[in-house]
């Protein structure tokens, strides 16, 4: 899942016209809000800070070969820029039948080199590849028109993410010295939307006179970046904002109460979570009995309640899998595992592993006292809520933890670059538990402290752990399949390379007053948030209200 990213915004921002300005817009203008902070001009679509990724405009813009659907892992894609998609030698080979009469915003065609392009990139500049880690071998336009994409391994745990890829024009990026760090001024799509203008509060993007398929219904869409989440439930209670993804501690009375025919949220879980990641690089961090007494301490029930205020779902099990959802995936000796605190339990871990206590300061086998710093950007309400709720659990075994804020982009640099002890954050979500372990411990996947990480945050480094999800993602049998997830179910449980603290929705509020179509529980089509590639299937289907 992702998060919404918040950065600290003058106060003023609030009390001013982006307070309300989005209830006096012309009509037709769709308000999308975020509580992402002062902006920076940046249209790149591949990089999750710029403010095309942040606010998520770049999905209105630029559009994938087929939309996956993770809310219902289940469900077949949707064909979109391709047809069809044809895998072979055991998912190393895709060929993508394309759509035609495919145009660019700048009138050109959409050709088969730009698709071979777009994946050839991400080969030839691995930083823009930081959301699917996609191993591209080879991307070649075929004389029929088709595309063949080769990979060095099998990629059944990631054929979603390879047929969701986004397309880019090669007559445009082709000509970018450095792409990793190209601002993309006059982003040219393949999608309905385009630029209209840009301010360090508010982009707006306009519909476009022509599309390969019917126009939206939408004329306009205004994204509105707001100081943090209070601010960002205030313009969503008055009509500012009418979606957003935004955590919301009393969300029936601050948010739904305030309209209630027409004031809607919806949340469904994914096989993904959130959780405390521990830098595993940093001692004594990389000792597996704290981080497991660590874990041991931690009250989830009150996560639940104080944190997360009910939104987020309760966590569980130990194993990490959000219930009901990973109920199947589950290995017999886990299937009644339930996380308790035990502080009793906690201390003979760490008794056992060479910490002693003194006059209640645990101390490390080597004579240190155990303190964490633990980060977080200033306006995630709910994150700092639940790091208040770490620090004092923590203290019931003698570590002394602080909390120290930072910026959004500080906070995003310095967490992919290893560059905390602490942090809280979520995981990968997607059809199978696969994603979500990789993205916790994938020792194929680290980079040294100071390289951005993609996954593996925590730099965490099991040569069992990584062998079992190179084995599930080459099994050829879901026999194989499940005695490789059991062995990274009790690496989660006994060597814990990551604190899991809730389950991770995907979830957003939204407006029924002027538009209507969204996603519900009852037509879960896709993941309902703004910021997520679904976005533009959700634009698609919006309708003006009592048309």
């Amino acid at each position: 899942m992702r998060r919404t990213i918040i950065v600290a915004l003058a106060l003023a921002l609030a009390a001013t016209g982006c307070s309300s300005g989005g209830a006096t817009k012309a009509a037709g203008v769709l308000t999308v809000g975020m509580p992402n902070g002062p902006l920076t001009e940046n249209h790149n679509p591949f990089l999750p800070t710029s403010a095309a990724g942040s606010l998520g405009y770049r999905y209105q813009i630029y559009e994938p070969l087929a939309f996956v659907n993770n809310t219902r892992p289940a469900q077949e894609p949707v064909p979109w820029l391709a047809t069809k998609w044809d895998w072979a030698d055991n998912y190393k080979k895709v060929t993508f039948t394309l759509r035609e009469n495919v145009k660019w915003s700048d009138g050109k065609p959409l050709t088969a080199a730009d698709v071979a392009f777009s994946y050839e990139i991400l080969k030839k500049w691995p930083a823009l590849n930081n959301r699917d880690s996609l191993k591209v071998e080879t991307a070649t336009a075929t004389p029929d028109g088709k595309v063949e994409v080769t990979f060095a391994s099998p990629q059944f745990v990631n054929r979603n993410k390879v047929i969701s890829a986004m397309v880019i024009p090669q007559h445009v990026w082709s000509t970018v010295p450095d792409p990793t760090t190209y601002t993309n001024p006059n982003p040219v799509g393949t999608g309905p939307y385009q630029l209209k203008s840009f301010t360090s509060q508010t982009v707006t993007i306009a519909r476009r006179t022509e599309y390969w398929q019917e126009l939206p219904k939408v004329p306009e869409i205004q994204y509105t970046s707001y100081n943090d989440n209070t601010a960002q439930t205030t313009a969503l209670a008055s009509g500012a904002s009418q979606w957003s993804y935004v955590f919301i501690p009393d969300y029936q009375k601050l948010y739904v109460d305030k309209d209630p025919a027409n004031h809607k949220l919806w949340f469904p879980a994914g096989l993904g979570i959130h959780g405390l990641w521990l830098n595993t690089t940093v001692a004594p961090f990389d000792n597996a009995a704290l981080r497991s007494a660590m874990s041991d301490v931690i009250d989830r029930e009150a996560i639940f309640v104080r944190g997360e205020a009910r939104l987020f779902p309760k966590l569980e099990s130990p194993t990490g899998m959000p219930l009901p959802a990973g109920e199947s995936f589950l290995a017999p000796e886990y299937k009644d595992a339930r996380f308790k605190i035990d502080v009793d339990k906690a201390k003979q871990k760490l008794a056992g592993a060479g910490f002693t206590l003194d006059g209640g300061v645990l101390k490390a086998p080597g004579g240190k006292p155990v303190t964490i710093e633990l980060t977080n950007p200033s306006g995630w309400s709910d994150y700092l809520t639940v790091l208040d709720i770490i620090k004092s659990d923590l203290k019931k075994i003698g570590i002394e933890a602080t909390v120290r804020t930072q910026t959004a982009d500080a906070w995003t640099t310095d967490f992919a670059n290893g560059a905390f002890q602490g942090s809280l954050r979520w995981t990968n979500t997607g059809a199978t538990p696969y994603e979500m372990y990789q993205n916790i411990m994938d020792g194929a996947e680290i980079k040294p402290v100071g390289q951005t990480a993609a996954v593996n945050f925590g730099r965490y480094n099991s040569p069992q752990a990584t062998a079992a999800l190179a084995e599930y993602a080459n099994a050829a049998d879901d026999a194989t399949r499940a005695k490789s997830l059991a062995v990274l179910q009790k690496i989660m449980v006994e060597q814990v390379p990551m604190i899991p603290t809730s389950a991770g929705p995907i979830g957003a509020e939204y407006s029924t007053k002027n538009w209507v179509g969204w996603p519900t529980e009852e037509d879960p089509y896709g993941p309902p948030q703004a910021t997520l590639p679904n976005a533009l299937q959700i634009v698609m289907k919006l309708k003006p209200a009592g048309s």
